[in-house]
């Protein structure tokens, strides 16, 4: 009896079905597969209803679908090419070399990036390869809600500005000819990686290189016309403060790097949500010093200001 009382439940030991391998940890799995969850909810419907509820009421529809739209071709091109080309096989020192990541035995295998290994002359690696202990198609999910929130942030710049169909060719070619780029070169073994440049949770490769593309797309596109540019009012602002949900999705962002469920983790979380918190303070009593009232759209420009700043050392 006293054997059956310290034995391990049946439920909690390995190979419990042909799906556990003895190199999948079903702790970290569900962790990151919820991060990434979390994630994805942050654009499908967080920005979407952010997007669409911010700008004035004629541009709402075609707004919201700029974010549907590029999330849901994101994932497509993703899944074809542009893992590979982020954390595949070296092909340059800044781009990986494009490829499905569909096939069942690359799914199924244990997880490992960067593809690309490199050594020193004297044949010890430079820079150990990262591998979690849950599939790839773990990773590959985790990452490519990251490459669709980054398009959709960049999309911020350009609500009220851009036709749909230049925005339907856009998506496909900025996914596969910027953010492949900054992502293989930071996260995926290029230049940059075994320079020793850190980029915790994408304050280079995510918003760093949507900041810099939305200011740039915005001053080709051009402005909007001058009545809109003097009245703006938002179409909806308590919808708007659905946006309160991006804290909790970029506490899957930035709880989810360190690819476990595990102190960093942990930490990444409650500063996520501690930086927000401060950011949406302080900003709302600079509006009332400023201004001699507080602000719905200021309190929610500040907490998000306090996520894209805690993103890069979240778990410090």
């Amino acid at each position: 009896m006293a054997a059956n009382a310290t034995a391990v439940p049946q439920a909690y030991q390995a190979y419990t079905s042909a799906a556990v391998p003895d190199w999948l940890n079903k702790g970290d799995n569900a962790w990151q597969m919820t991060s990434a969850t979390l994630v994805g909810l942050q654009s499908v419907p967080g920005l979407i209803i952010l997007y669409g509820s911010i700008v004035k009421k004629k541009w709402a529809v075609n707004s919201a679908f700029m974010a549907l739209y590029a999330f849901a071709a994101v994932v497509i091109c993703w899944v074809i090419w542009a893992y590979k080309m982020s954390f595949g096989e070296k092909l340059l020192p800044f781009w990986g070399k494009a490829g499905p990541a569909l096939g069942q035995k690359f799914l199924i295998k244990q997880a490992a990036l960067p593809a690309t290994v490199h050594h020193f002359h004297n044949g010890t690696v430079e820079t150990a390869m990262a591998t979690p202990y849950y599939p790839m198609a773990s990773m590959v999910w985790f990452q490519c809600v990251f490459a669709a929130i980054t398009v959709i942030l960049l999309a911020g710049s350009l609500l009220g500005r851009m036709n749909i169909k230049a925005w339907m060719m856009f998506v496909p070619l900025w996914l596969t000819f910027s953010y492949t780029v900054g992502a293989f070169s930071l996260w995926g073994g290029g230049f940059l990686f075994h320079w020793g440049v850190i980029d915790y949770s994408g304050g280079y490769v995510i918003h760093l290189s949507s900041g810099i593309a939305g200011i740039t797309a915005a001053y080709w596109v051009g402005p909007r016309s001058k009545a809109d540019r003097e009245r703006f009012p938002p179409n909806n602002v308590l919808l708007m403060l659905a946006v309160r949900a991006a804290v909790d999705g970029v506490a899957g962002f930035n709880g989810g790097d360190p690819y476990s469920a595990n102190i960093d983790s942990s930490m990444a979380v409650l500063n996520t949500n501690i930086c927000a918190a401060t950011s949406l303070l302080v900003w709302t009593w600079l509006d009332v010093i400023f201004f001699d009232k507080p602000s719905v759209i200021g309190a929610v420009q500040g907490m998000i200001t306090g996520l894209v700043c805690i993103t890069p050392g979240a778990a410090k």
